[in-house]
Protein backbone atom coordinates (compact mmCIF):
# COMPACT_ATOMS: atom_id res chain seq x y z
CA UNK A 1 0.00 0.00 0.00
CA UNK A 2 1.09 3.79 -0.88
CA UNK A 3 1.93 5.33 2.41
CA UNK A 4 2.31 9.25 2.70
CA UNK A 5 4.42 11.28 1.78
CA UNK A 6 3.17 14.54 2.99
CA UNK A 7 0.09 16.38 4.20
CA UNK A 8 -1.20 19.90 2.88
CA UNK A 9 -4.03 22.17 4.03
CA UNK A 10 -3.92 26.01 3.09
CA UNK A 11 -2.87 28.17 5.59
CA UNK A 12 -4.80 31.36 4.89
CA UNK A 13 -7.68 32.42 1.96
CA UNK A 14 -7.14 35.59 -1.01
CA UNK A 15 -9.58 36.67 -3.14
CA UNK A 16 -9.46 36.23 -7.14
CA UNK A 17 -11.40 39.08 -8.17
CA UNK A 18 -14.45 39.56 -6.20
CA UNK A 19 -15.80 35.94 -6.66
CA UNK A 20 -13.36 33.18 -5.40
CA UNK A 21 -12.80 33.34 -2.13
CA UNK A 22 -9.53 31.07 -2.88
CA UNK A 23 -7.10 28.90 -0.41
CA UNK A 24 -3.79 27.70 -2.44
CA UNK A 25 -3.52 24.27 -1.35
CA UNK A 26 -0.64 22.84 -2.70
CA UNK A 27 1.43 24.68 -5.50
CA UNK A 28 4.58 24.23 -7.77
CA UNK A 29 6.22 27.46 -6.52
CA UNK A 30 6.36 25.51 -2.81
CA UNK A 31 6.35 22.05 -4.01
CA UNK A 32 8.16 22.24 -7.05
CA UNK A 33 8.41 19.07 -9.03
CA UNK A 34 6.70 16.61 -6.66
CA UNK A 35 3.50 17.47 -7.21
CA UNK A 36 4.24 17.33 -11.46
CA UNK A 37 2.35 16.58 -13.94
CA UNK A 38 -0.05 19.34 -11.56
CA UNK A 39 0.92 23.11 -11.15
CA UNK A 40 -1.82 23.62 -8.27
CA UNK A 41 -4.75 23.02 -6.36
CA UNK A 42 -7.07 26.04 -5.39
CA UNK A 43 -10.23 25.73 -3.48
CA UNK A 44 -12.85 27.93 -3.35
CA UNK A 45 -15.23 28.35 -0.28
CA UNK A 46 -17.86 26.82 0.73
CA UNK A 47 -18.83 30.63 0.63
CA UNK A 48 -22.29 32.54 0.85
CA UNK A 49 -23.05 35.24 -1.80
CA UNK A 50 -25.99 37.28 -1.46
CA UNK A 51 -28.29 37.71 -4.91
CA UNK A 52 -26.95 41.11 -6.83
CA UNK A 53 -27.40 42.71 -9.93
CA UNK A 54 -23.91 42.50 -10.95
CA UNK A 55 -22.14 39.44 -11.62
CA UNK A 56 -19.01 38.22 -9.34
CA UNK A 57 -15.97 36.64 -10.48
CA UNK A 58 -12.67 37.58 -12.08
CA UNK A 59 -12.52 39.21 -15.39
CA UNK A 60 -10.40 39.61 -18.63
CA UNK A 61 -7.10 37.57 -18.19
CA UNK A 62 -4.41 35.73 -20.16
CA UNK A 63 -2.94 32.34 -19.12
CA UNK A 64 -0.34 30.05 -21.28
CA UNK A 65 1.52 26.67 -21.43
CA UNK A 66 -0.88 25.09 -19.28
CA UNK A 67 -4.38 23.59 -18.48
CA UNK A 68 -6.91 25.14 -15.88
CA UNK A 69 -9.74 22.43 -14.53
CA UNK A 70 -12.28 23.72 -13.27
CA UNK A 71 -14.28 21.48 -11.04
CA UNK A 72 -17.78 22.96 -9.40
CA UNK A 73 -19.79 21.01 -6.33
CA UNK A 74 -21.74 23.72 -5.51
CA UNK A 75 -23.10 27.10 -7.73
CA UNK A 76 -22.74 27.98 -11.13
CA UNK A 77 -20.34 29.81 -13.25
CA UNK A 78 -20.00 31.16 -16.65
CA UNK A 79 -17.18 31.18 -18.67
CA UNK A 80 -16.04 33.33 -22.26
CA UNK A 81 -12.68 33.28 -23.85
CA UNK A 82 -10.75 34.69 -26.66
CA UNK A 83 -10.72 31.43 -28.58
CA UNK A 84 -15.03 31.74 -28.87
CA UNK A 85 -15.83 29.37 -26.32
CA UNK A 86 -18.44 30.10 -24.03
CA UNK A 87 -19.82 27.55 -21.11
CA UNK A 88 -22.06 27.63 -18.31
CA UNK A 89 -20.91 24.71 -15.22
CA UNK A 90 -23.16 24.05 -12.31
CA UNK A 91 -22.79 21.33 -9.31
CA UNK A 92 -20.85 18.13 -10.52
CA UNK A 93 -20.22 19.95 -14.05
CA UNK A 94 -15.92 20.02 -15.51
CA UNK A 95 -14.60 22.81 -17.39
CA UNK A 96 -11.16 21.59 -19.05
CA UNK A 97 -9.55 24.57 -20.67
CA UNK A 98 -6.28 24.10 -22.38
CA UNK A 99 -4.81 27.67 -22.23
CA UNK A 100 -1.95 26.24 -24.50
CA UNK A 101 -0.44 28.83 -26.91
CA UNK A 102 -2.32 31.31 -25.10
CA UNK A 103 -6.04 32.09 -24.77
CA UNK A 104 -7.94 35.09 -23.02
CA UNK A 105 -10.60 34.20 -20.36
CA UNK A 106 -12.96 35.66 -17.70
CA UNK A 107 -14.73 33.56 -15.05
CA UNK A 108 -17.81 34.54 -13.46
CA UNK A 109 -21.00 33.79 -11.52
CA UNK A 110 -23.80 32.60 -14.27
CA UNK A 111 -26.70 35.38 -14.15
CA UNK A 112 -28.77 32.64 -12.96
CA UNK A 113 -26.93 32.07 -9.72
CA UNK A 114 -25.70 36.14 -9.77
CA UNK A 115 -29.86 36.81 -9.01
CA UNK A 116 -31.03 34.10 -6.42
CA UNK A 117 -27.51 34.20 -4.58
CA UNK A 118 -26.27 31.12 -2.60
CA UNK A 119 -23.79 28.59 -1.60
CA UNK A 120 -20.69 28.68 -4.02
CA UNK A 121 -17.58 25.76 -3.55
CA UNK A 122 -15.34 25.01 -6.21
CA UNK A 123 -11.81 23.16 -6.80
CA UNK A 124 -9.25 24.45 -9.74
CA UNK A 125 -6.61 22.51 -11.03
CA UNK A 126 -3.74 23.60 -13.08
CA UNK A 127 -2.17 20.74 -15.31
CA UNK A 128 0.90 21.25 -16.58
CA UNK A 129 1.81 21.08 -20.68
CA UNK A 130 5.15 19.26 -21.82
CA UNK A 131 7.15 21.26 -23.88
CA UNK A 132 6.04 19.93 -27.11
CA UNK A 133 2.27 21.02 -26.41
CA UNK A 134 3.04 24.49 -24.58
CA UNK A 135 2.18 25.97 -28.27
CA UNK A 136 -1.13 23.86 -29.09
CA UNK A 137 -3.85 25.36 -30.16
CA UNK A 138 -6.28 26.19 -27.28
CA UNK A 139 -8.94 24.02 -26.17
CA UNK A 140 -12.41 24.29 -24.02
CA UNK A 141 -13.87 20.81 -22.76
CA UNK A 142 -17.28 21.23 -21.27
CA UNK A 143 -17.71 17.68 -19.26
CA UNK A 144 -21.49 17.99 -17.57
CA UNK A 145 -22.50 15.87 -14.77
CA UNK A 146 -24.53 13.42 -16.48
CA UNK A 147 -21.48 13.06 -19.17
CA UNK A 148 -19.31 11.86 -16.19
CA UNK A 149 -19.13 7.82 -15.82
CA UNK A 150 -19.52 6.73 -12.73
CA UNK A 151 -18.39 3.17 -11.34
CA UNK A 152 -20.42 1.74 -8.22
CA UNK A 153 -17.77 0.13 -5.87
CA UNK A 154 -20.47 -2.43 -4.23
CA UNK A 155 -22.77 -2.76 -1.19
CA UNK A 156 -23.15 0.46 0.37
CA UNK A 157 -19.21 1.45 -0.24
CA UNK A 158 -19.98 4.20 -2.54
CA UNK A 159 -18.68 5.04 -6.08
CA UNK A 160 -16.10 7.08 -8.57
CA UNK A 161 -17.20 10.01 -11.00
CA UNK A 162 -14.33 9.40 -13.61
CA UNK A 163 -13.92 12.58 -14.55
CA UNK A 164 -10.10 11.90 -16.28
CA UNK A 165 -8.20 8.32 -17.50
CA UNK A 166 -9.55 4.60 -16.80
CA UNK A 167 -10.45 2.84 -13.49
CA UNK A 168 -12.06 -0.56 -13.70
CA UNK A 169 -12.48 -0.77 -17.73
CA UNK A 170 -14.40 2.79 -17.37
CA UNK A 171 -13.19 5.51 -19.40
CA UNK A 172 -13.77 8.96 -18.59
CA UNK A 173 -14.38 11.83 -21.38
CA UNK A 174 -11.17 14.39 -20.96
CA UNK A 175 -8.99 14.37 -23.45
CA UNK A 176 -5.29 15.06 -22.12
CA UNK A 177 -1.50 15.78 -23.50
CA UNK A 178 -0.29 13.29 -20.86
CA UNK A 179 -1.36 10.12 -18.75
CA UNK A 180 -3.69 11.50 -15.96
CA UNK A 181 -6.48 10.12 -13.67
CA UNK A 182 -8.77 12.53 -12.14
CA UNK A 183 -11.41 10.69 -9.65
CA UNK A 184 -14.16 12.22 -7.66
CA UNK A 185 -14.67 9.65 -5.14
CA UNK A 186 -17.59 9.31 -2.60
CA UNK A 187 -17.55 7.46 0.08
CA UNK A 188 -20.38 6.42 2.62
CA UNK A 189 -19.22 6.61 6.59
CA UNK A 190 -17.64 3.79 7.96
CA UNK A 191 -17.33 2.56 4.32
CA UNK A 192 -13.22 1.53 2.59
CA UNK A 193 -12.60 0.92 -0.48
CA UNK A 194 -8.85 0.18 -2.63
CA UNK A 195 -7.89 1.69 -5.50
CA UNK A 196 -5.26 1.18 -8.35
CA UNK A 197 -2.83 3.62 -10.02
CA UNK A 198 -0.04 3.01 -12.21
CA UNK A 199 2.99 2.84 -10.30
CA UNK A 200 5.80 5.50 -10.61
CA UNK A 201 3.38 8.16 -10.88
CA UNK A 202 2.32 11.54 -8.89
CA UNK A 203 -0.77 10.38 -6.48
CA UNK A 204 -2.27 12.83 -3.83
CA UNK A 205 -6.05 12.38 -2.21
CA UNK A 206 -7.72 15.84 -1.61
CA UNK A 207 -10.62 15.52 1.23
CA UNK A 208 -13.42 18.19 -0.23
CA UNK A 209 -15.63 16.93 2.49
CA UNK A 210 -15.37 14.79 5.36
CA UNK A 211 -12.48 12.78 7.11
CA UNK A 212 -10.53 9.53 6.02
CA UNK A 213 -7.82 7.46 6.88
CA UNK A 214 -4.99 6.20 4.59
CA UNK A 215 -3.83 2.85 4.79
CA UNK A 216 -0.83 4.18 7.31
CA UNK A 217 -3.09 5.75 9.60
CA UNK A 218 -3.02 9.37 8.37
CA UNK A 219 -5.98 10.79 9.16
CA UNK A 220 -7.46 13.49 6.30
CA UNK A 221 -9.56 16.21 7.12
CA UNK A 222 -11.73 18.89 5.53
CA UNK A 223 -9.65 20.98 2.81
CA UNK A 224 -6.48 18.70 3.21
CA UNK A 225 -4.30 17.25 0.93
CA UNK A 226 -2.18 14.02 1.24
CA UNK A 227 0.70 13.51 -0.88
CA UNK A 228 1.14 9.69 -1.70
CA UNK A 229 4.73 8.35 -2.12
CA UNK A 230 4.94 6.99 -6.44
CA UNK A 231 6.01 3.67 -5.85
CA UNK A 232 3.52 1.18 -5.43
CA UNK A 233 -0.16 0.43 -6.80
CA UNK A 234 -2.52 0.92 -4.63
CA UNK A 235 -4.04 2.81 -1.59
CA UNK A 236 -6.82 2.58 0.61
CA UNK A 237 -8.80 5.02 1.69
CA UNK A 238 -11.57 4.65 4.98
CA UNK A 239 -14.27 6.81 5.54
CA UNK A 240 -14.78 8.39 9.26
CA UNK A 241 -17.87 9.93 8.08
CA UNK A 242 -19.30 10.69 4.69
CA UNK A 243 -16.56 11.68 2.28
CA UNK A 244 -16.01 13.24 -0.83
CA UNK A 245 -12.38 13.10 -2.50
CA UNK A 246 -10.59 13.89 -5.08
CA UNK A 247 -7.77 11.88 -6.72
CA UNK A 248 -5.34 13.52 -8.15
CA UNK A 249 -3.54 10.87 -10.55
CA UNK A 250 -0.57 11.78 -13.48
CA UNK A 251 2.64 10.71 -15.24
CA UNK A 252 5.88 13.37 -13.73
CA UNK A 253 6.53 15.67 -16.74
CA UNK A 254 10.42 15.87 -16.53
CA UNK A 255 11.18 19.66 -17.65
CA UNK A 256 12.18 22.57 -15.88
CA UNK A 257 8.97 25.01 -14.98
CA UNK A 258 9.35 28.58 -14.85
CA UNK A 259 6.33 30.19 -14.35
CA UNK A 260 5.34 33.80 -13.60
CA UNK A 261 1.53 34.83 -12.62
CA UNK A 262 -0.85 33.34 -15.10
CA UNK A 263 1.91 31.98 -17.69
CA UNK A 264 4.17 28.72 -16.75
CA UNK A 265 6.86 27.75 -20.02
CA UNK A 266 10.39 26.11 -19.47
CA UNK A 267 12.24 29.15 -19.53
CA UNK A 268 12.75 32.83 -18.57
CA UNK A 269 12.51 33.97 -22.39
CA UNK A 270 9.50 31.95 -23.31
CA UNK A 271 8.23 33.34 -20.46
CA UNK A 272 9.25 37.19 -21.38
CA UNK A 273 7.65 36.23 -24.80
CA UNK A 274 4.74 35.55 -23.44
CA UNK A 275 3.81 38.62 -21.55
CA UNK A 276 4.85 40.97 -24.89
CA UNK A 277 2.79 38.61 -27.51
CA UNK A 278 -0.41 39.42 -24.36
CA UNK A 279 0.29 43.02 -24.28
CA UNK A 280 0.89 43.04 -28.13
CA UNK A 281 -2.50 41.17 -28.27
CA UNK A 282 -2.02 38.23 -29.95
CA UNK A 283 -3.43 35.91 -27.22
CA UNK A 284 -7.00 38.08 -28.01
CA UNK A 285 -9.15 39.89 -25.98
CA UNK A 286 -12.74 39.44 -25.18
CA UNK A 287 -15.98 41.28 -26.60
CA UNK A 288 -18.15 43.43 -24.82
Amino acid sequence: MKKVLSLHAARSEHWVGDGFPVRTVVSYADQGQSISPFLLLDYAGPAEFPPSDTPRGVGEHPHRGFETVTIVFQGELEHRDSAGHHGLIGPGDVQWMTAGSGVVHEEKHSRAFTARGGTLEVVQLWVNLPAAYKMSPPRYQELLDRQIPSVALGGDVGSVRIIAGTLRGITGRAQTFTPINLWDLRLMAGAATELTVPSGCTTALFVVRGEVVLADGCTVREAELALLEPAGERFRVEAREKATVLVLNGQPIDEPVVGHGPFVMNTQAEIDQAIADYRGGKMGHLGA
